[in-house]
């Protein structure tokens, strides 16, 4: 059955429970969408009597029957409905639920609705008519999300990953560009009205850190690369799955303050194995959601980007092909199209001329880009032997652009205090990362992903703010 009691009464069941009884069996809850799936659609429950327990998505009524359509996700009016599953007449679906009595929950007292001659009372329709249910879109976008999630999981683990819990506090910047949020104790709100500007500790004329908590400069972490480097160092493959913070103020479609990352690393890897691993884990992902969340992918197709499911199909089925930056510049000029952004090698390509390359140039086909200048690519990434561009790729994808971006990681000592020394960046604080390489180490590889851009891309939604339950953005940060 869909749920084990036959009425609201029995959720609250446990109160009556003696003292020293054993602890329920925990059964698994049968989803609707379980009930309806499968190779018959559900015929095999047709007889059956079913107490089903959610959310009303519609409410249709007329002469002779009432239509109310229930979802596990989105919210509404709750109810708790017992009937039998019977064949359906419609079109939509092989099974429907023959009502015997509704039970509106939400209010202090749960009410009971019978059902009289196939129609459901009009004391029913009022009460749940003013309860505004939540679009579709929601539950579709945290139903995709998990998938992607649990798919995710599953590729490195079957791979042979060893997931690493990377830190959240940290007093480096993987970046190196400086758009960090701060840890502190230093900001007492003991004083009525908040910090006082004259408590805060300093010491000619700037914040004393040896005072604050961590006796230095924290900050939440942009990226658990660094951190995980480590980790492959001793158990070969790793990847770390977790929440980033970046305080760029940008109000954008694309862009949070906090967010998800996905970045695995591999021990005795190039940039080649990079790029491989890279593509067989998007297409892995890609292909679980459109197996395993047929019915959103479907409602995805219809409502938000008609065609998002062939665009997804082309990214699963199709080879990916590569090519060096340079050779991308040369394109981009050749194609005569006036772009808003300069075309010049040495400047950063901007998402609509990573588009042009992977929606026109090459079809519709993922595009992975190659060997770009040192001068616009992070510190730690491997410098080739023309001295001028590093061992860096990024996979450009349709409608999104650049979807993932890795490298091969600078193992040699030397070119590694060389590149923190052009950055400005200070080398003590990055003791550790150096003695990665000071006392052995070997080539290895890895990509960064963003899980909010990810979850963008495969559901077709356009503002980046609606992949993520309560969005951290710049003059935001409700709930």
């Amino acid at each position: 059955p869909l749920a084990l009691s036959s009425g609201w009464r029995r959720y609250c069941a446990a109160a009556a429970t003696p003292t020293g009884d054993a602890v329920g069996e925990f059964r698994r809850r049968i989803r609707v969408a379980e009930v309806k799936g499968g190779e018959d659609q559900g015929a095999a429950w047709v007889g059956k009597e079913l107490t089903v327990r959610g959310w009303v998505r519609t409410c249709r009524a007329q002469r002779t029957v009432t239509f109310v359509e229930i979802d596990s996700i989105n919210t509404g009016a709750s109810v708790l409905v017992e009937g039998v599953v019977a064949s359906s007449q419609g079109v939509k679906q092989k099974v429907e639920l023959k009502v015997s009595k509704i039970i509106v929950i939400g209010e202090s007292d749960p009410t009971s609705f019978p059902i009289q001659k196939k129609r459901a009372s009009r004391e029913f329709l009022r009460t749940v008519a003013h309860l505004r249910p939540r679009t579709n879109t929601f539950g579709a976008v945290a139903r995709v999300r998990n998938a992607l999630a649990y798919a995710t999981h599953k590729f490195f683990q079957d791979s042979g990953f060893i997931w690493v819990s990377s830190p959240i506090i940290t007093a480096s910047d993987c970046e190196g560009a400086g758009e960090q949020f701060y840890v502190t104790t230093l900001l007492s709100n003991s004083a009525e009205g908040g910090c006082l500007v004259n408590s805060i500790p300093s010491k000619d004329g700037r914040v004393d850190w040896s005072q604050d908590f961590f006796c230095k400069p924290a900050f939440l972490t942009v990226s658990g690369q660094l951190n995980g480097e480590t980790y492959a160092s001793a158990l070969s493959d790793i990847y770390t799955f977790g929440p980033t913070f970046r305080a760029e103020n940008s109000n954008t479609s694309r862009h949070l303050a906090e967010f998800w990352m996905i970045e695995p690393e591999l021990a005795f890897a190039d940039l080649n194995d990079d790029m491989a691993c890279a593509s067989a884990y998007l297409q892995y992902v890609v292909k679980y959601i459109l197996e395993n969340c047929k019915e959103d992918m479907d409602f995805f197709d219809t409502w938000v980007e008609k065609g998002i499911i062939d665009r997804l199909n082309n990214v699963a089925e199709k080879n990916f092909v590569q090519m060096s930056y340079s050779d991308a510049i040369k394109l981009l000029i050749g194609s005569n199209k006036k772009f808003e952004f300069p075309v010049k090698w040495g400047l950063d390509l901007q998402s609509e001329h990573e588009r042009y390359i992977t929606e026109v140039a090459f079809g519709g086909s993922p595009v992975i880009i190659r060997d770009y200048p040192k001068e616009i690519k992070a510190f730690y990434m491997r410098q080739n032997d023309d001295g001028k561009t590093v061992a860096a790729m990024d996979l450009l994808v349709p409608r999104v652009g650049e979807l993932i971006g890795g490298s091969q990681r600078e193992e040699r000592l030397d070119y590694l205090e060389a590149r923190l020394d052009e950055s400005n960046l200070n080398k003590d604080s990055y003791w550790w990362y150096l003695d990665l390489r000071r006392y052995g180490s070997v080539p290895h590889a890895g990509f960064g992903l963003g899980f909010e851009r990810l979850v963008q891309f495969a559901t077709g939604i356009d503002n980046i703010r609606d992949a993520i339950p309560f969005p951290r953005v710049p003059g935001s940060a409700e709930f």
